[in-house]
This record gives structure tokens, sequence and C-alpha cells, in this order.
């Protein structure tokens, strides 16, 4: 029998239209394979979700943001200081400890601090993420 649990850590999950589910290759962390995730799942459009799992030891070094969706951040070990940056150029920063989660609004760029080594669970919808470089 095919087993089928998979680690969430190296296998995403992207949530589509209909209720539907799917494991994902590999996550190789580059932005290749973000690229082929969104060939992969595009079809489900703006209400499409993908699900991940990542550890950190350190800051983020870039801002993310997601114009087409909220993305729900949960923190699930150590602690995670997610910082917004609104429209008007106010930054807003709330520490999340385990079981404790934050949602980063649709149009919002975000970033994070890690004093020491934490996980976090995310939800984001991800077509049209943007980066830009930490400064």
């Amino acid at each position: 029998m095919t087993r089928l649990v998979h680690a969430l850590e190296t296998h995403p999950v992207h949530l589509g239209r209909g209720g539907a589910a799917s494991v994902q290759p590999e996550f190789t962390g580059g932005m290749a394979w973000y690229a082929d995730y969104v060939a992969r799942t595009g079809g489900d459009g703006f209400e499409g979700r993908l699900v991940s799992l990542f550890h950190f030891t350190g800051n983020w070094d870039a801002w993310e943001m997601h114009p087409h969706g909220d993305e729900l951040v949960v923190c699930t070990a150590g602690e995670i200081t997610l910082i917004q940056e609104h429209d008007d150029g106010a930054l807003h920063s709330e520490t999340l400890r385990a079981g404790e989660c934050l949602i980063n609004p649709a149009g919002v760029w975000h970033t994070a601090n890690v004093p020491a080594a934490a996980s976090a669970l995310f939800v984001t919808a991800g077509i049209g993420t943007q980066h830009r470089a930490r400064g």
C-alpha cells in the first residue's frame, strides 16, 4: 500500500476549488518551485491556497505581499514577530507564540523577526505574490 502521510515542511499542500487538497512536489526552496506551483494550480485562480510549514532561525531578509487574498500565519513553536507595513507607511508588529495566529491582509507588505528558532504554518493566497529586499 502507498504511504499517504507526507511531511508538510517538505511537501506543501494546495487547497483548491471544490474542497480539493493535493500534496505538492518536494519544496526546493527556490522561486522556480513557486513558479511551477502556480503553473500546476493556476486553474484555481484566486481561490487556491498554499499550506506550508517553515522553520526559522533568524529574521527574514525580505518583505512579501499577497495582492489577491489574506494569509493566515500560525506560530507552531517558538516565537515570531510579524511586521506589517500599511499603505500610509505605518508599521505594526505583533509577536506570536506557539498556538497563536495573525492574518496578513491582502495587499499588506509583511516581514518577520525571529529571535530564536521558531516554526510557523502558513495558509497563503499565493498568486501574484511580490517580494522586495529588506533594508
